[in-house]
């Protein structure tokens, strides 16, 4: 299994594995780490699910979708590597893949 590493705004560290075809999101609530909400579930229809793409992730991931950019309108803290981590499928290209949590969703 790919392992995915979160890191909170302060600083703290999650590493854990994700299984295949998974999200990055389901991957942080189903191992309760903080800065994740996914309050709608994962149907990208919030923005509570942001993430920060460490630099050298981002080539690897697929290009965002028109409804993606719809929603990251509404996260806070935007940044040129802001993702939603629902929409991002785990596969085992993105083993190591390292993402980190705005200060506003702490």
């Amino acid at each position: 299994m790919p392992k995915i590493k979160y890191i909170e705004h302060s600083g703290k560290e999650h590493e854990v594995e994700v299984p295949l075809g998974w999200s990055v999101m389901e991957g942080a609530v189903k191992n309760l780490i903080p800065g994740i909400d996914a309050d709608c579930g994962g149907a990208c229809a919030c923005a509570t699910c942001h993430v920060y793409v460490e630099p050298g992730w981002q080539g690897k991931l697929p290009p965002k979708s028109d409804m993606e950019e719809t929603m990251l309108d509404f996260a806070q803290e935007l940044q040129p590597n802001s993702r939603l981590s629902c929409q991002i499928k785990v596969v085992p290209e993105l083993d190591g893949l390292v993402v980190r949590t705005p200060k506003s969703q702490h």
